[in-house]
């Protein structure tokens, strides 16, 4: 997709709307919060406009962004989260390796045997992560059964152990914390929908942060930038 495709019939110039993105997905930030900082920049934008470039390029980022991740390690760390929408409590699947790397993550309303096998379906279809070796997950009477279903289907090594131990899950509950801030910032969410794209943007710009892409240091946060921007063909 080129720049004008990508940003066709746009009031705005695509560097505004990409930092609209960028920055409410990245920092506890309200949608009006972004429309007074854009008010002190010149812009009268109403506060659903920003909502909008979120619910539209956010799962793009994600989508863009697989392609230049760093390998993974081979030991996971499996973790659910709760996420309330519209007052129902729903679950968010997250996986991190041994450095605390976000893996995947997957927004379902249930929490069974087939959510766990589909999140380990997506976490394990991305090039990016490593065939896993161990994998630590919480209590949850789901993941044996989901595992084994998935060996024998090839997608998970016979070898592969599976820990139920909950303390080797520190990482990813400490993962949790970052994610989690931003949502209860957002006021939970009042459909599936708009949770499952803001939260892409949350795990992104998190993975971002981290510097998990190739090449984009940790910290450099002209270089995240100019990344961002160069998924969409505006900088080089």
């Amino acid at each position: 997709m080129n720049k004008s495709k990508d940003f066709k019939w746009k009031h705005y110039e695509p560097e505004i709307i990409l930092w609209g993105v960028r920055w409410y997905c990245r920092y506890a930030i309200s949608y009006r919060d972004l429309e007074e900082m854009m008010v002190e920049r010149g812009l009268e934008i109403s506060h659903t406009t920003p909502y909008r470039w979120v619910q539209q390029y956010a799962p793009e980022i994600e989508k863009r962004i697989k392609p230049y991740m760093k390998r993974s390690r081979d030991s996971y760390r499996i973790d659910e989260t709760y996420i309330k929408i519209k007052g129902k409590w729903k679950y968010l699947y997250r996986a991190v390796d041994t450095a605390g790397d976000t893996l995947e993550f997957l927004l379902t309303s249930k929490r069974n045997k087939q959510a766990a096998k589909r999140f380990f379906k997506k976490m394990l279809g991305n090039k990016h992560v490593a065939i896993p070796r161990a994998m630590a997950v919480d209590k949850n009477r789901a993941y044996p059964p989901a595992v084994e279903e998935l060996k024998r289907e090839g997608l998970i090594p016979k070898d592969c152990k599976l820990r139920q131990k909950k303390y080797l899950n520190n990482i990813v509950e400490q993962s949790h914390r970052f994610i989690k801030r931003l949502v209860k910032n957002n006021h939970w969410f009042q459909t599936f929908t708009t949770a499952k794209k803001t939260i892409a943007g949350y795990e992104i710009m998190n993975m971002i942060r981290r510097g998990q892409v190739r090449f984009v240091a940790k910290g450099d946060i002209i270089a995240q930038k100019k990344f961002v921007e160069s998924l969409f063909g505006i900088s080089v």
